[in-house]
């Protein structure tokens, strides 16, 4: 298990998901850093220190990304396509967290290296419950890779 918080980092547009998402993240008591940024391209500029993320201690390299497919600016998939490609950012573990149940989504986030396809149910309920299970997951069992 894991003792060392690590950052999360949320690409998420939707506002209601990104509060379900902090909401139930506190609730369930996982102590790690969740920073948000609301399109592909603020992801990217994060990723690489661009703009208001060039601070590395105020921008941590995170230890797992949550990815909306459908996103402004650049969308999650182009997201995903450019961290996979780099060897600096290829490790870092990609949950793609959608609305979509597409097949062909599925198929091209996997494609291009995501660790993990969820969709987000609509129900407030069950999509607590998901996040409660990716967090049980991803900060609790799984071993991460301090690099």
């Amino acid at each position: 298990m894991n003792d060392e918080p690590i950052t999360i980092l949320l690409v998420e547009d939707e506002p209601a998901h990104v509060e379900i998402v902090r909401r139930n993240f506190e609730t369930i008591g996982i102590a790690h850093t969740l920073k948000h940024v609301p399109d592909g391209e603020s992801a990217l500029d994060y990723l690489y220190r661009n703009d208001s993320f060039r601070d590395p201690a105020s921008s941590p390299r995170p230890g797992l990304i949550l990815l909306d497919l459908r996103l402004p600016k650049v969308d999650g998939l182009q997201v995903l396509k450019t961290i996979k490609n780099d060897s600096a950012l290829n490790s870092i573990p990609i949950v793609i967290l959608s609305t979509s149940a597409s097949e062909n989504d599925i198929t091209m986030a996997y494609a291009n290296g995501a660790n993990s396809y969820v969709v987000k149910p609509a129900d407030f309920k069950q999509f607590g419950e998901l996040l409660d299970s990716i967090g049980t997951y991803w900060m609790t069992w799984n071993h991460h890779s301090r690099k």
